[in-house]
């Protein structure tokens, strides 16, 4: 079985290598590679052709809302909106999913382990349920 490459694009390094180590812990999941603003993203996406993106909202140069209506224009692909801001009736969260996002998820308040296993099993679980979203090709 292919493994379901990740892209992860979030502007904290913690934060990524934190994603980075959860998403690689799946047998069903490789993060083929992390970018800290959607710049880089875009640059990644070309190169590595990932079959899903976690992106944050709050980055510098390019905001990840803004990022993801020029991606969903150009080049439609999963995306798990993973964010401080993304609550689920939060009116960012709604703008993201009504782009395009397949789901959202908020970065994990806690840092105890029981939470931060939950958060791994669920973070996990929307990426390979993402992965199996149906997109296509702007006509």
């Amino acid at each position: 079985m292919n493994k379901i490459k990740a892209l992860v694009i979030d502007d904290s390094q913690v934060i990524r290598d934190v994603l980075t180590e959860i998403l690689n812990s799946s047998p069903a999941i490789e993060v083929v590679g992390t970018a800290e603003d959607p710049y880089v993203a875009r640059d990644l996406i070309k190169q590595l052709n990932p079959d899903v993106l976690t992106l944050d909202i709050e980055m510098p140069r390019m905001d990840g809302i803004t990022f993801l209506r020029n991606l969903m224009r150009l080049r439609p692909m999963p995306v798990v909106m993973i964010s401080a801001l993304t609550e689920s009736n939060a009116e960012v969260t709604l703008t993201a999913l009504s782009l395009g996002a397949v789901d959202f998820i908020a970065k994990p308040a806690g840092d105890t382990e029981e939470g931060m296993n939950e958060y791994a099993e669920e973070i996990i679980a929307k990426v390979i349920m993402a992965s199996k979203a149906n997109f296509k090709a702007p006509e």
